[in-house]
């Protein structure tokens, strides 16, 4: 059933600071919606389920696009496990209920494609889910995501709330993490090739082998389906949301080194965790909605990289 977005109507994004919700603001802004909702974290708690339940019998949001969470790769996730855990299982739980007991239109909790098995087929179809063990680097956020996108489910069998969920795949663009502590791969590369640039650098270092393979969709695509789906899906199943096109780990590195710095060359710290082997989506269900990315990888890089100069002190 196709829902009327009414852009009056408040509409709240959470974690809109960060690098997908800022994306999903910026979207709503050239929509035209007229009353984007937000809070940052001093204003807002989401791990305190008063204050969440406070603000949205204050501010009642119509409509609910739940982007905020914990994030980080590889190292901070092996790391921190316990941080990642609790603080995502805490904000996914405090909002779905406040949205239920707030009476929310509808809500969109974004989950992310981590939460499939480590080893399952590919492309991976929505339907693989739980079907295997999770990668054991990111096991504990996995888990937290999973969780909110059973409670979704479980709201909907239970009380009949609008809840649905979708699972983006890697993503990058403005506002992402540029630090290497903490960082995606994608932003971890441009860092590295950018910082190699500062130093007249002929080499740069990358975790791993260079043989995993990941699929990348910039930020304003992901904006993009957001707002498609909002309005044109509306089933218990989560959904994918991807480009359908994955690249091996050394041939970004050479992408990235190409479009920042082509005099350094990418040399493999073999001792450094890969991670997942492989972790393309299944968009088939996406497309046949009527939704395809439209930005180049190249052209997303470039475009990423410009927005690192202009905003980041090296």
């Amino acid at each position: 059933m196709q829902t009327v977005l009414d852009r009056n109507e408040p509409i709240y994004v959470s974690g809109h600071r960060g690098l997908v919700g800022s994306a999903v603001v910026r979207r709503l802004e050239q929509e035209g919606f007229g009353n984007i909702l937000t809070a940052t974290r001093e204003e807002v708690d989401l791990c305190d389920f008063r204050a969440v339940d406070h603000w949205f019998a204050e501010m009642r949001p119509k409509y609910v696009i739940h982007a905020a969470g914990k994030v980080g790769g590889i190292q901070a996730n092996a790391t921190f496990p316990v941080d990642f855990l609790f603080d995502n299982l805490m904000i996914h739980a405090t909002v779905l209920r406040s949205a239920h007991q707030h009476k929310v239109d509808k809500l969109l909790y974004l989950g992310s494609s981590c939460i499939y098995p480590r080893d399952c087929p590919q492309p991976i179809r929505e339907d693989y889910l739980l079907t295997g063990p999770l990668e054991p680097t990111n096991e504990a956020y996995s888990l937290a995501k999973i969780t909110g996108l059973k409670s979704c489910q479980f709201y909907r069998q239970q009380y009949g709330s609008n809840f649905i969920s979708a699972m983006p795949t890697n993503l990058y663009g403005p506002k992402d993490n540029f630090d290497l502590q903490g960082s995606h791969v994608l932003p971890a590369l441009i860092r590295k090739f950018h910082e190699a640039k500062l130093a007249e650098a002929s080499q740069v270092t990358i975790w791993g082998s260079g043989s995993p393979r990941r699929e990348f969709l910039h930020v304003d695509d992901l904006a993009d389906a957001c707002l498609f789906l909002l309005a044109k899906y509306d089933e218990e199943a989560t959904i994918n949301i991807g480009t359908g096109q994955d690249i091996p780990i050394a041939d970004l590195a050479k992408l990235v080194g190409e479009v920042v710095y082509p005099k350094a060359q990418p040399v493999y710290d073999a001792s450094k965790p890969d991670g997942t082997p492989r972790k393309l989506l299944d968009v088939t269900r996406l497309h046949k909605l009527g939704w395809q990315h439209k930005t180049k990888l190249r052209e997303g890089i470039e475009s990423t990289y410009q927005w690192f100069l202009d905003h980041y002190n090296a």
